[in-house]
Formats: C-alpha cells, structure tokens, sequence
C-alpha cells in the first residue's frame, strides 16, 4: 500500500543548554493512504506535537515531513497555509464551529476562503452519512455535542483532503457518542478513501482504528 504521508528524523526541542526539552526526538513515521491511524500516548508524551507538525501549525527543529509530493519543511509561511487549507483537514476536540454560520455555511466555510466551488454533490454524500441532512440550517449552538463534532468531520472531508488529523476528537463526548463518532470516522475513511491520522489517550477508542501508534516522552515505541 501507499504511503500518503512519511516522517523522518523529526526533533522538536524547546529551550538551549541544559534546559532543553525534547518534546520529538527523531520521529520515524509512515501513514499508508487511506488508512485510520490513531497515535495514542499519554499527556506530555508529545502526540500533540507530532499533529501540529504533521498539520504545518509548527515548524520542527529539524528533519521532513512529506505529505504526497511535498515537504512541509520546505514550505514559507503564506505557502504551508495554502497548503493546509488545500491538502489537510482538521477535527478538533473544541470542533471550532463558527457560530453565526450555518452547519451548511461551516461546512463550505474553509472552501470557499479559496475562492473554490464546493463539490456540492460530493458534500451530500458526506452529510447524508453523517446523518446531517435535516440540520444544514441550523446554527451549531442548536446542536448536540455529537452533532457539532460530525459538522467538523463533513468540514474536513468537504475539500477532499490528502488527509485528515483529528486530535482527541472524542474529548468533550459521552462514551456512546464517542463510539458513533469514531464508528463515522472509520466509514468515511472507508467510503471516500480518506487518510485519516488521530491522536488520542484513549487506548479502548484507540483500539477502533486500522493500525494504533504508541508516542512515549517523544519517540514512537510501536
């Protein structure tokens, strides 16, 4: 299988001389296309590090992150925000709807910031799995928890990105919707061929992934 998404030698220090803290230290990875991947570790163990890496929000000290044909390392600042919002979707814990927007509007929201038409046909699909379909007018404070979160997964899959990194996006929800939440995640990775990459310290939601990475005090150990 593909590999969509590969890290090599990746170290993010923070600090100088005796006081350096090494929240990475040469991270070794390969995500294959299509696959869900959930990345589990407990707090300060640096999962969290390795998803603002893998996503562009943070630079690292050193080594590549290579996303398709192109290195994140090598990118600008104008020129990795383009390719985030082109190439990479995110599921936050916090979902960060915009609240005066429709779930409709929020939904198109980051495609239409690029001056794109969204894939309306493509879009229903991806509502119609999420079970959306009877709230595109609705304002996401008139939405459950469990709802908001699967307008951030269609907002992360309505731009057809390369991948999608979802981090702790199951913190805020009650266990059985956490389970809905994760069982969507894995159908949408399996209906549209999406990468899908997870951090999580919940090893039972871990566990409902394809393939489970263990981060310890900033290195892969499985």
């Amino acid at each position: 299988m593909e590999s969509i998404l590969k890290v090599a030698g990746l170290k993010k220090y923070y600090g100088k001389g005796d006081t350096i803290v090494k929240a990475l230290d040469d991270v070794a990875l390969e995500i294959e296309r299509g696959k869900f991947t959930a990345i589990i570790g407990t707090s300060g163990s640096g999962k969290t590090t390795l998803l603002n890496m893998l996503g562009g929000l943070d630079t690292p000290t050193a080594g590549s992150i290579q996303i398709g044909n192109t290195d994140l390392t090598k990118l600008n600042s104008e020129q990795a925000t383009v390719f985030r919002r082109k190439q990479i979707g995110f599921v936050f814990q916090n979902y960060n709807l915009v609240p005066v927007l429709t779930v409709w509007e929020n939904i198109v929201f980051p495609i239409s910031l690029d001056g794109r038409k969204p894939d309306k046909s493509f879009i229903m699909q991806v509502v119609k799995l999420l079970g959306l379909e009877g709230k595109l007018d609705s304002l996401p404070n008139h939405l459950s928890g469990g709802q908001q979160q699967r307008v951030a997964i269609a907002r992360a899959l309505a731009s057809k990105p390369s991948i999608i990194l979802a981090d702790e996006p199951t913190g805020n929800l009650d266990s059985k919707t956490s389970d809905d939440v994760i069982g969507l995640l894995k159908r949408t990775s399996r209906e549209f061929c999406q990468t899908i990459v997870m951090i999580t310290h919940n090893l039972e939601i871990a566990r409902m992934a394809d393939r489970v990475v263990r981060i310890e005090d900033g290195h892969i150990v499985a």
